[in-house]
């Protein structure tokens, strides 16, 4: 069997049996070849000790970016961009404390902007925790008018029972005469005048 680690997320060839070498703890029983792609030097080693053939695929590394600054700012567009980024740090504190805030003073558009933005969405965010809230009071309403009626059902039931008709069920049942639960009183009556006198 043969095993390919490598940390790729898609081009998978179908019918090879892969594996994340990230998530490596331990070998698979049974391979007899493996391939590894890129540099994880653990994997390599654990089959390479127990005997599997092991082949190595470099993988190119990437070259740094690098940062071009074109002219020096000035210390004023400096000061600036210092200004704007404290603005825009102060409203995504404020905000992730559940307390928005503007800053004092004159913003910058972005600050402004952000700020307009995070303030529509706590209105949202308030706007779905009342709905939430009265949906949750109609939830509980709702279940105390159920418990309300199936109260006054079981009174009406209660109220409802006729003795002759229970008197009647009492000697079917000690007959062992079945009948329907919701039978009339005239259906019971002919059935127990059915029954085998004593």
């Amino acid at each position: 069997m043969e095993l390919i680690y490598t940390a790729q997320r898609d081009g998978f060839e179908p019918g090879r049996m892969y594996r994340n070498p990230r998530h490596f703890d331990q070998i698979e029983l049974g391979v007899e070849s493996v391939v590894v792609v890129g540099d994880w030097p653990k994997v390599a080693a654990a089959y390479e000790e127990v005997g599997a053939e092991v082949s190595v695929i470099e993988v190119p590394k990437m070259a740094p970016q690098k940062v071009v600054v074109v002219g020096d700012l000035s210390s004023g567009v400096s000061e600036l961009l210092v200004a704007e980024l404290a603005s825009i740090g102060m409203i995504v504190e404020s905000f992730a404390v559940q307390s928005l805030e503007r800053p004092e003073g004159e913003l910058s558009e972005t600050a402004s902007r952000l700020f307009e933005v995070l303030e529509a969405v706590n209105v949202g965010v308030s706007s779905l925790q009342h709905e939430r809230d009265s949906a949750v009071e109609q939830v509980a309403k709702l279940e105390q008018e159920k418990l309300d009626l199936l109260k006054q059902l079981d009174e009406l039931k209660v109220a409802n029972v006729d003795p002759e008709i229970e008197a009647m069920k009492a000697k079917l049942d000690g007959a062992g005469i079945s009948y329907r639960a919701n039978a009339s009183k005239e259906s019971l009556q002919k059935l127990v005048d059915d029954l085998p006198k004593v």
